[in-house]
């Protein structure tokens, strides 16, 4: 019963992890349009800011005085944020192959995004040499979680051997 158990926890393991790198190319393709689409924005704002002869912070600081203006200073400051983390996450992303993606989950932080790409993704066998290869660690890690957790249930109801 341990080693079925422990087989499926492998073969869950193997279905699952193979699907990371198509998961985190396709969450990749997503950043990189919330970059492009950050980037317009701010980009748009730095260039009228310059033609009313203002830096980005005198332009951000010159909308007060309305509550409507308030929100907007508040949007650009957050899309300057946001603009700055996802480009960072971006760069090392592109840096990092399929299988180093794996050790970077930290720079996976965008919840909208992460959630627009689980909504669209449609899991497939996994023909690549890095799907394939994360099958076989996902399988290894499986099989190993289940046994060993399996083993630790166990351990208490075994017989103990009688020399």
């Amino acid at each position: 019963m341990l080693k079925v158990l422990s087989l499926v926890g492998g073969l869950a393991g193997a279905a699952g992890l193979s699907q990371f790198p198509e998961f985190s190319q396709q969450y990749l393709q997503r950043l990189a349009g919330q970059v492009d689409a950050l980037t317009e924005v701010t980009t748009e704002f730095d260039a009228s800011a310059t033609k009313a002869g203002l830096s980005r912070e005198e332009a951000l600081a010159s909308m007060s005085g309305t509550e409507f203006l308030g929100y907007r200073q508040e949007d650009m400051r957050r899309a300057y944020t946001r603009l700055d983390q996802l480009t960072s996450d971006l760069a090392l992303l592109r840096e990092a192959g399929p299988y180093e993606r794996i050790l970077l989950p930290h720079r996976f932080t965008d919840t909208a995004l992460l959630q627009a790409t689980w909504t669209d993704f449609e899991p497939a066998m996994p023909v690549t040499t890095a799907g394939l290869s994360t099958a076989g660690a996902g399988f290894v890690g499986g099989w190993a979680a289940i046994g060993g957790l399996l083993s630790l249930i166990f351990a208490p109801f075994r017989r103990r051997a009688r020399y």
